[in-house]
């Protein structure tokens, strides 16, 4: 499979990069929608998600890189390759997340509210980004047979895709991205509810997205490690506990009360 979708001569544009940008830009979209619906300004959003894009991937290259010292300290310029694969989701989740609260914070507004809308949506970008570690053909699982994948009745092209110099490999890509395109359509329903609490979103996202990914990482083949434990199950267990935290204490209180539903005003953002 071929990683590059073009090749000018002068640059090389790869398959990576555009679903990247793609899924930001989906995300983004449904999120500036989504707060547009609580009174929130397009600007004050625009802005938020415009630097927080670039910290979420830089902290998500920082994540990666920091568990790859051996490898980065004697290949210093390929800390910048970010189109050749190694964005940690985990370093991009904790470094956004924080700059958010941060922003909100600053301009008067909910932060975990904003957190609720940006997770749903978060899921559906995560689920296309995924497919970027299928045309650099990384991210895969273990060693299976052709035979194993033709059982999961997915179409030819991931089968060969799978196909990695003659050996075929477990789509965890695939895995992760129907998971969380699951989570997505979840959230979406569960966020219907009226009486929805601020916070629920949040919590629910952290659980859905960690049980899904501690599972899937034991198929892993190149799993970040400390010693012999892989370092996405831990973060999925911490933020499994996070989310549920969050849950069982944003169900405190009035049921009318603390509601995602309730719009924000606009003369109390102070952007």
């Amino acid at each position: 499979m071929n990683s590059i979708a073009l090749d000018l001569g002068f640059i090389q544009i790869y398959w990576y990069s555009i679903i990247i940008f793609t899924a930001i830009f989906i995300s983004g979209t449904l999120i500036i929608k989504e707060s547009y619906k609580h009174n929130i300004l397009d600007d004050f959003v625009v802005n938020m998600l415009f630097w927080g894009v670039i910290l979420a991937v830089v902290g998500a290259r920082i994540y990666y890189v920091l568990f790859n010292l051996p490898y980065y300290k004697n290949n210093i310029i390929d800390i910048v390759k970010i189109w050749e694969g190694g964005l940690a989701i985990h370093g991009a989740i904790i470094v956004g997340a924080l700059w958010i609260i941060i922003y909100t914070t600053r301009y008067k507004l909910n932060a975990l509210k904003m957190l609720d809308i940006v997770g749903v949506n978060l899921l559906l970008g995560q689920a296309i980004g995924r497919w970027g570690n299928f045309f650099n053909q990384e991210a895969h699982g273990y060693e299976v047979s052709r035979n194993f994948l033709e059982r999961l009745y997915i179409p030819n092209f991931i089968i060969e895709g799978m196909n990695i110099y003659g050996k075929y490999y477990h789509p965890t890509f695939l895995y992760e991205s129907i998971w969380t395109v699951a989570g997505f359509i979840f959230l979406i329903l569960y966020r219907r509810n009226k009486y929805l609490k601020i916070g629920q979103l949040t919590a629910i996202y952290l659980m859905w997205y960690s049980i899904g990914r501690f599972f899937i990482e034991i198929f892993r083949t190149d799993s970040l490690m400390i010693g012999d434990f892989r370092v996405a199950q831990i973060m999925s267990v911490i933020l499994f506990m996070v989310g549920l935290i969050i849950f069982i204490l944003g169900k405190k209180g009035s049921r009318l009360t603390n509601l995602y539903h309730e719009r924000e005003s606009k003369d109390e953002i102070k952007f």
